[in-house]
């Protein structure tokens, strides 16, 4: 089984392309015979958490891929690293924003994701989608998901990772090459093939 989440609509927007994205996506899965299932996550910092294990416990997934909205991308974003800090620069849905307060007490400073990120670069590259590295997934509610799945899945050999995706409508990215994005992100982790070297740093 491969779980995918997304956030529900944040900051009075009707909908979130990553929760549209993890649906389509996780239905293409079906369709090709690789079970999958989309869970839509709340905006909110104090319940996401449970969402997310409440989701871990129910569908025992061999792969995780969370999923989350950046305003400000223009392209498919493969994240790297979780770290354990939330520093909210807006409230979330519940009007809660919390400043420099770690997502688990006394966890790691950091987790890395476990998705072959740079093979999967390649391959959406390759597939002619934009797609990008980015070294952190900041420091808001994606984060503290993509920490706290990294946190829960760490010891029990199961890959996760978090994809940020870039708006869509007007002027944004087409929402069934979100998707397909996300099946071929799927696809590569489940390879068990180690990843490759591929030049994605940043300055930074």
């Amino acid at each position: 089984m491969i779980l995918l989440t997304g956030f529900e609509p944040f900051g009075g927007d009707a909908t979130n392309p990553s929760i549209v994205a993890a649906r389509q996506a996780a239905g293409e899965l079906n369709a090709a015979g690789q079970p999958a299932t989309a869970v839509e996550l709340p905006c909110v910092f104090a319940t996401a958490p449970e969402a997310l294990r409440q989701a871990l416990q129910t569908h025992q997934p061999e792969l995780v891929i969370c999923t989350g909205l950046n305003a400000r991308a223009s392209a498919i974003t493969l994240e790297r690293a979780a770290l354990n800090v939330i520093d909210a620069r807006i409230p979330d849905n519940a009007g809660d924003q919390p400043i420099d307060v770690p997502v688990v007490a006394g966890g790691p400073a950091a987790y890395f994701s476990t998705l072959p990120i740079k093979r999967t670069l390649a391959g959406l590259l390759a597939a002619g989608l934009s797609a990008q590295v980015s070294q952190s997934a900041g420091t808001y509610a994606c984060n503290q998901v993509f920490y706290t799945l990294m946190h829960e899945l760490a010891g029990r050999g199961v890959r996760g990772g978090f994809v940020h995706v870039p708006p869509t409508g007007a002027g944004g990215a087409d929402p069934g090459q979100l998707a397909s994005a996300l099946v071929l992100v799927a696809r590569e982790a489940l390879d068990p093939a180690a990843d490759v070297s591929l030049g994605a740093g940043s300055i930074a």
